[in-house]
């Protein structure tokens, strides 16, 4: 027998060989105690992949996953949603205002009197997204555009739900966080990825988007527009169509004209955006943009 052949070939069966889920399980949990955690293979290993000098691999591995489970679904399209955690159905907030009135708390029947007025945000984010997922469902395969929030309550949880109430699946990129973030009920289960990585979770966002709306919201809100705003000014996307809903709350918020006024970005880069004020609008501007069938 020749033995450089059998070598090769015993190690490239050992590549092939399936490995289980349960065997993973079994080599990071029931290991034995008395051998050392060098003995455990890698990639099963907590430990290890938790190290500082593995984080380029763990970038790898959350780039990967939701990339392979979009690809199983055939999923190539998005519009993205993002907007406030803190936002709640018109139900529940009509509900929360009559128990606070009930109890005749001033600052209780305050906070849900504010609630109330956001849910129309909420209803609107559910509608948007009901009108994308209701085209998608009469377009071919590959031809589809799903609705993608970061898979947490409030506007994401709206627009996963418009698309989940039209029959249509729809992604949750969520991520670990102490507070607020948990995937909703709304998002497909096969499409609903947790991160830990804020970087690698942008860039799923932006991967497969044909089209992104804000709703109003803060912080991470905030963060996520800019982001994407700087990305298609500097070229570094291609232009897709960026709209700001609730126009009163957005103008409000920022003043891009004192930012043209003091040369600190040009007159047609506030042409990368759009202030809408319903859902039929939001969506107009998307089909027009692609020139769909309506």
């Amino acid at each position: 027998m020749d033995t450089k052949t059998s070598l090769h070939e015993r190690t490239l069966s050992e590549d092939l060989a399936p490995l289980t889920a349960p065997d993973v399980v079994n080599e990071a949990t029931a290991a034995d105690p008395l051998l050392p955690d060098a003995y455990r293979l890698a990639f099963a290993d907590p430990e290890f992949m938790a190290r500082r000098e593995v984080r380029g691999i763990r970038f790898q591995l959350e780039l990967l996953k939701p990339e392979l489970g979009q690809q199983a679904y055939g999923i190539e399209n998005t519009v993205v949603v993002y907007g406030s955690a803190r936002f709640i159905d018109t139900e529940t907030a009509q509900a929360r205002l009559a128990e606070a009135q009930a109890n005749g708390d001033a600052e209780q029947i305050r906070r849900a009197e504010r609630d109330l007025r956001n849910s129309s945000r909420y209803e609107n984010a559910r509608a948007f997204a009901c009108l994308v997922a209701e085209h998608s469902q009469r377009q071919p395969q590959d031809q589809r555009i799903y609705i993608c929030t970061g898979g947490g309550p409030g506007i994401m949880e709206a627009a996963n739900r418009g698309a989940f109430e039209a029959g249509a699946a729809n992604v949750g990129l969520n991520i670990l966080l102490p507070h607020e973030q948990q995937g909703n009920r709304y998002i497909t289960p096969e499409l609903s990825f947790k991160f830990h990585y804020f970087a690698l979770r942008k860039m799923h966002f932006m991967m497969r988007a044909k089209a992104l709306v804000a709703f109003p919201g803060g912080f991470g809100t905030m963060d996520e527009l800019f982001e994407v705003l700087t990305l298609v000014q500097t070229t570094k996307v291609k232009p897709v169509p960026i709209i700001l809903f609730d126009s009163t709350f957005w103008k409000q918020l920022f003043n891009f004209d004192l930012l043209v006024a003091e040369g600190m970005i040009s007159p047609q880069d506030v042409e990368l955006f759009h202030f809408v004020d319903t859902p039929e609008a939001a969506w107009k501007i998307i089909t027009d943009f692609y020139q769909l069938p309506v």
